[in-house]
């Protein structure tokens, strides 16, 4: 049995439905255990136990939420070389742009040395005043479905032994 491993950050709940719509789909496949972990919760046992992952992430200010930096900063030197060509994707969550953020992410997973298998994806709330940026969100069923369809994808993946 493969464990697929989903680390997300939310504030105003777009990126927690947006990782449970992934791991959802995910907890379909056959042959993969699944672990959704809020970032705050999540360490660097957590990733050295998981085959593959799926970060989630807002962006706040063109980069990750500062929680989920945290994240990575907690577990990056800790597993450094230990999960070396595992396979990963992302998912951001953003009010206008999301790329850099991406960027980011993807760099992160490039110092791990991980191996991505599907193309980031972004979700734009187009929250852009002060007030819809902290409002709470609600994502549409389109983009949910591209959410479980990359969450699926990736276990099905590491499930058949694919990646």
């Amino acid at each position: 049995m493969k464990t697929l491993l989903i680390v997300y950050h939310t504030l105003t709940g777009g990126t927690r439905q947006m990782a449970e719509a992934a791991a959802r789909e995910a907890r379909a496949q056959e042959g993969v255990a699944v672990r959704l972990l809020r970032a705050v919760e999540a360490g660097p046992d957590d990733v050295l136990a998981a085959d593959g992952y799926l970060f989630a992430a807002p962006e706040n200010l063109a980069a990750i939420a500062g929680l989920m930096k945290d994240f990575f900063d907690r577990c990056y030197y800790p597993v450094l070389e230990r999960i070396n060509g595992r396979p990963y994707a992302a998912m951001i969550c953003a009010g206008s742009d999301g790329s850099n953020a991406l960027r980011q992410l993807d760099r992160i997973c490039t110092g791990w040395r991980l191996k991505s298998v599907a193309p980031g994806l972004i979700v734009c709330t187009h929250a852009q005043t002060p007030e819809r940026i902290l409002a709470p969100k609600v994502i549409g069923a389109e983009d949910l479905e591209r959410c479980a369809e990359l969450g699926g994808g990736l276990a099905a993946g590491l499930g058949a032994g694919v990646f």
